[in-house]
């Protein structure tokens, strides 16, 4: 079969059946939500405070060493930050990205179909289904935006509203008739997330600065995350996840590197427990996402990446990969009209 039927046979394959969307960084990328890498050298260009100690000074030094040659989340994991260099790195890490966040969410009020998800989220409710799951480690809104953009309703663990509280998943009907709502699960946490003294969480509406009685709840890479995410509301969001990803019947993967320790392990073993689906879209298939797909693990997937010449295309049919000349289908827009 030549590799734009078979690319197009399991992409409706995998869309028909409602998939859940795993968004990673590259999601967000072309939107000007800067990577990690960016976040790393801001990270180590920042001025922390003078009355930071010796010890805090000696922790911060090792990082800013580290992250020459190192990647974030390995820089991170291999010092020993204090809680004020911690609160630093999460307070530098909060301003930075949601800069870029709230600078979408302004184009966004403008032009409604800015965001392909948009679109996606548009094609998939073409259906009898009234939900969507989307789990993701990024902090930023863009699944929320492109939900609302459309009509409907986006469910990130809080009720809707400015002062948003805990809430269980709502049921919301109109007439009588079930409102489509798409749930997105942020196992990171959210530039709309904030903790008060008392530890009570809230989630706030999109803006460029915070109370100085909240802290931003957001897990930074490192060994803090692996505390972090012990607590709430990360707990219970965690479990969201894992319910999604148990019960689903596809995967459509945007800008996922296959690099999460927290989601790995219940989305290999769904692809090996059962022939699930499982499209793949990115600017570059990581390492470890090509170990996992090559491992037959996936027993059913496509996996498209750009390269010089359009996408490059790798299924289960073509595990060493064959180039879609011409066609930028790696990039969810195009992809979108493969699939429509």
């Amino acid at each position: 079969m030549e590799i734009l039927k078979l690319s197009q046979r399991v992409a409706q394959d995998c869309t028909s059946q409602v998939p859940v969307i795993v968004l990673g960084s590259g999601a967000s990328a072309p939107h000007g939500i800067p990577g990690m890498g960016a976040l790393g050298k801001h990270l180590a260009s920042s001025v922390i405070a003078d009355s930071l100690g010796t010890i805090d000074l000696k922790g911060w030094d090792d990082f800013k060493d580290k992250i020459q040659t190192l990647d974030l989340e390995s820089a991170l994991t291999e010092v020993t930050l204090s809680p004020s260099l911690t609160q630093h790195i999460v307070r530098t890490t909060w301003t930075y990205l949601n800069s870029a966040d709230i600078a979408v969410f302004q184009e966004i009020t403008g032009n409604r179909k800015l965001l392909p998800l948009t679109k996606l989220f548009q094609h998939l409710f073409n259906s009898t289904a009234t939900e969507l799951q989307v789990v993701t480690p990024n902090y930023d809104r863009l699944a929320e935006y492109a939900a609302e953009a459309a009509g409907y309703y986006a469910y990130t663990g809080f009720s809707f509203g400015m002062l948003g509280n805990r809430a269980e998943v709502p049921k919301i009907t109109v007439r009588g008739k079930p409102q489509r709502t798409v749930n997105v699960w942020k196992v990171h946490g959210s530039f709309s997330w904030f903790q008060d003294r008392d530890g009570v969480v809230v989630s706030l509406p999109p803006s460029t600065g915070y109370s100085t009685e909240l802290e931003p709840l957001i897990v930074t890479p490192g060994i803090e995350k692996y505390r972090r995410t012990h607590g709430e509301p990360f707990r219970t969001t965690m479990q969201s996840a894992d319910r999604a990803i148990t019960d689903a019947g596809a995967f459509l993967c945007i800008g996922y590197g296959f690099n999460d320790e927290h989601l790995q392990p219940l989305l290999v073993q769904r692809c090996n427990s059962r022939k699930v689906p499982l499209v793949l879209l990115t600017q570059k298939i990581s390492d470890k996402a090509h170990e996992f797909l090559r491992s037959g693990k996936c027993q059913r997937y496509l996996a498209m990446e750009e390269c010089e010449r359009g996408t490059m295309v790798f299924s289960n049919e073509r595990p060493e990969g064959e180039e879609l000349p011409g066609r930028s289908v790696w990039k969810l827009d195009k992809f979108l009209e493969l699939i429509m």
